[in-house]
């Protein structure tokens, strides 16, 4: 391999699922002192609409990000992060036009997303925009 490598997956086998593991600790998005729970991360990955990987020349998980979606009309783009070795090198977004190129290629236009503000430049950059007179809620747990 003498390239990132960027596909779809949609059954991980066990080591992939402890690289995505870590790439959502990286991200703070899976505490440390939780468990891996492997089969749990494979469910989310397998009813995900679409789960893009990013893969370094020496086949090592650098970047991921998936999307969520009634199958139908609305999709959302989730869970984007490349390892931080390797940010600022294109890989997000070509994680993110792969994510978009599969949901318009199943009929899906309306993509939507939360950005961390320190990713709205990238964002932006690939054709997103704040969506005027919205506001993003999450339900306390």
């Amino acid at each position: 391999m003498n390239e990132i490598v960027v596909s779809l997956i949609d059954q991980p086998d066990e080591a992939r699922l402890r690289a995505i593991v870590g790439l959502y600790r990286q991200a703070g998005w899976w505490p440390e002192g939780e468990g891996e729970d492997l089969e749990r991360l494979a469910c989310l990955v397998r009813q995900s609409h679409c789960f893009a990987a990013a893969l370094a020349p020496d086949g090592s998980l650098i970047g991921m990000g998936r999307a969520i979606s009634d199958g139908v009309s609305d999709a959302y783009l989730q869970d984007v992060t490349v390892a931080p070795a390797w940010r600022r090198s294109g890989v997000a977004s070509r994680i993110v036009g792969l994510l978009v190129e599969r949901l318009r290629a199943d009929g899906i236009s309306w993509i939507a997303l939360i950005a961390a503000p320190d990713t709205t430049a990238l964002y932006r950059r690939l054709g997103f925009s704040e969506m005027a007179a919205s506001t993003p809620m999450l339900l306390a747990p």
